[in-house]
């Protein structure tokens, strides 16, 4: 069902990322009713927004591998234990 909402958006597009094609920014009904905004300073906003996002991303993927890591070779040590075990007995 559509309702009868209209909002104001930024759209900021990444080409240099492989990950984010755009980022939609929804703006708050006060913020251009508020003397002294342009919407080139929204548009500045939501870049920078936009970009912090994109650059604190990396450290959260390094942190992902290397936990997948650790569980692989908790794994591998696992079996290498259970293996052990039943040749054993």
């Amino acid at each position: 069902m559509v309702k009868g909402i209209s909002k104001r958006v930024v759209v900021v597009r990444f080409p240099e990322t492989r990950v984010f094609e755009q980022a939609i920014f929804f703006v708050r009904e006060d913020a251009a009713a508020r003397p002294g905004v342009s919407a080139e300073q929204v548009l500045r906003e939501a870049c920078r927004a936009a970009e912090g996002y994109v650059h604190k991303n990396p450290g959260q993927r390094r942190l992902a591998r290397m936990m997948a890591a650790v569980y692989l070779m908790a794994g591998a040590a696992l079996t290498g234990l259970v293996w052990l075990a039943v040749t054993v007995l």
